[in-house]
């Protein structure tokens, strides 16, 4: 029977079995939870001896968390474009980060300056569009770069932009995340 308990471990073991899977490891079947049923968009984070492994996720709650999950721990694991796909000898030394959003709110006002007025450091994750192109930071990188004006920079830096392209002509939304880590 699913769990009404804190879904943490349910969606972390969930993202190690669908790695697993994906690298032909024999795993114990995850645990149910009820979430996994609902609709919800993830990020999997992972961490190898401490470094960043693999970050690959959803913006958009587009099918069930569990489905999101196992989607996203795989591109995690080996697609994302800044590191070569996770070796089966790395698997046990693995840490994963699970992140559940929150549906992202669109500011009413674009650009910069309406962005800075309401964004709350080390709480909100942000989406940037301009154009065709875009970027997303979960509230986690906040600890990486506590400076909003850096943060935001390094934002559109991600987006291809450069740090001091003008705001104005941007679109933001900001979001919040449930994580869970091992």
């Amino acid at each position: 029977m699913p769990s009404d308990i804190d879904p943490g471990p349910a969606l972390i073991a969930r993202a190690r079995a669908a790695i697993a899977a994906h690298l032909n490891i024999a795993t114990p079947p995850p645990p149910e939870h009820r979430r996994l049923g609902e609709r919800g968009a993830s990020f999997i984070t992972l961490h190898h001896d401490g470094r960043l492994r693999g970050c690959v996720g959803s913006v958009r709650a587009r099918r069930s968390l569990g489905e999101d999950i196992d989607e996203n721990a795989v591109a995690a694991a080996s697609r994302d474009p800044r590191f070569a796909p996770l070796e089966a000898d790395e698997f046990e030394h693995l840490q994963i980060e699970v992140s559940v959003l929150s549906r992202p709110e669109l500011l009413a006002t674009p650009g910069e300056a309406a962005l800075l007025e309401v964004l709350r450091p080390g709480e909100h994750g942000v989406i940037l569009h301009g154009g065709c192109r875009s970027a997303t930071f979960l509230p986690q990188v906040w600890e990486q770069l506590p400076e909003p004006s850096h943060f935001l920079g390094e934002l559109k830096r991600k987006a291809g932009l450069a740090p001091d392209h003008p705001g104005d002509d941007l679109l933001f939304a900001t979001f919040t995340v449930d994580k869970w880590s091992e």
